[in-house]
């Protein structure tokens, strides 16, 4: 049950079938919303990450109820600033909140828009969660986050964006990048704060579906070692056991 990347490339390639299944299914029911929306609250359309995640774990000797990926299993986790925030694969084992993921995509025709709805949901699930760490809420070994994220590659996510005139001047570095950019300096932040342990982070289509990584920390590669080392790092403290 070895995660390889060929794994990994089918499970992008999975994400989008299902985007586009569930386009077709909520047209016929007549219930799209505006944009894209239709196809994004359907919810199913990273399963196929959520299980390529879990299988880490599997083979790792964690039991199949300790690996949770569907509501109804219950993937709450207490925060500090709210009482619980939902993850999308939560793995716990005997009190040890073992690893959490957040699975997220940003696709058009709205980038804008939802470029800043997703920076704020992960800092905000992160410094949630970090400071429920620090009021003793997870009193046994410390959370592990990973953060998966999804850009569609689009011409409009690869263009510079405007920056808009503002009361003060922004940081240079943001000066000429596009959302693929703007989202690889975020996701290399996220890690770099230690707001996230490990963060992947890939642009693909519905057309071209095969992931590129725009940046190398980000890759696959660097994804799937930063979890095999906390399945290391446990093992050594005899977890799952």
């Amino acid at each position: 049950m070895t995660v390889t990347r060929q794994d990994f490339e089918d499970a992008i390639a999975a994400y989008w079938d299902a985007r586009k299944l569930q386009g077709e299914q909520s047209a016929i029911k007549a219930a799209v919303g505006a944009g894209t929306a239709g196809s994004v609250r359907g919810g199913k359309h990273f399963d196929a990450i959520a299980i390529l995640l879990s299988k880490f774990f599997l083979e790792a000797g964690y039991p199949p109820e300790s690996i949770r990926v569907a509501k109804k299993q219950g993937l709450e986790l207490p925060g500090y600033y709210r009482p619980q925030k939902q993850w999308d694969v939560v793995v716990v084992h005997q009190g040890v909140l073992v690893a959490a993921f957040e699975l997220k995509a940003l696709g058009g025709p709205s980038f804008g828009n939802n470029y800043n709805n997703r920076v704020e949901e992960a800092l905000g699930s992160a410094v949630d969660l970090r400071r429920a760490v620090l009021a003793d809420l997870y009193p046994k070994e410390k959370p592990w986050l990973g953060y998966f994220f999804i850009m569609e590659d689009h011409q409009k996510s690869r263009n510079p964006v405007r920056i808009a005139k503002g009361a003060l001047p922004i940081d240079s570095h943001w000066h000429e990048t596009s959302y693929q950019d703007r989202f690889g300096t975020f996701c290399e932040r996220l890690v770099a704060e230690q707001l996230y342990d490990a963060a992947c982070y890939v642009t693909s289509s519905a057309e071209e579906p095969k992931p590129t990584e725009l940046v190398d920390s980000l890759d696959w590669r660097h994804f799937s070692a930063a979890i095999n080392a906390r399945l290391t790092y446990l093992k050594e403290l005899g977890l799952p056991g």
